[in-house]
């Protein structure tokens, strides 16, 4: 429930090619801490420019936990759609997406920096998960939260020689 199909160091490292061979069309990606710090109101440049360069290959869509007044500057600059509110762990984020633009979950992958939400939500909806480290260590309360049960499950993960923080893999 808690592997990621992958894991990079950030964005900028998924090998995009790779999942455009696998027929990954949708490229479905958390904000905070994944595209963007927490406390950042606007998309950083470096990450506007490769979204835009993404959209030429893949849909992209954030779908966040946050509320809609946080993610509609970045939806609105990328120029991409976006579900707030999204309850991450449980799929509804997800399926949203999946109806609305008619994708079969083969076809999709969601990418994030956490176990507990980003990579539980996929691993639940059964699409591919990437998991990313968090671009900085400020985290919201209820995160802050997650990290703790995250640390936890990391820990038995790497017991069992299943997945272990730092050995990036494809």
């Amino acid at each position: 429930m808690f592997k990621p199909s992958m894991y990079q160091k950030n964005i900028f490292t998924i090998p995009y090619t790779k999942l455009k061979k696998g027929d990954i069309k949708c490229l479905v990606f958390d904000l905070d801490n994944t595209l963007a710090l927490i406390d950042e109101k606007k998309c950083p440049s470096e990450v506007c420019d490769f979204i835009k360069e993404l959209k030429e290959q893949f849909l992209v869509v954030i779908l966040s936990n946050n509320n809609k007044k946080r993610i509609e500057p970045y939806c609105h600059s990328l120029e991409v759609d976006g579900v707030a509110w999204a309850m991450k762990p449980f799929s509804k984020g997800l399926k949203r997406i999946q109806r609305k633009y008619h994708l079969k979950k083969e076809e999709m992958v969601i990418i994030g920096d956490q176990l507990m939400t980003d990579i539980k939500a996929g691993n639940r909806f059964g699409i591919k998960t990437i998991l990313v480290d968090p671009l900085g260590k400020k985290d919201l309360k209820i995160t802050k939260f997650n990290r703790i049960l995250e640390q936890r499950m990391l820990q038995r993960l790497k017991e069992k020689n299943l997945f272990e923080k730092g050995e990036y893999y494809e």
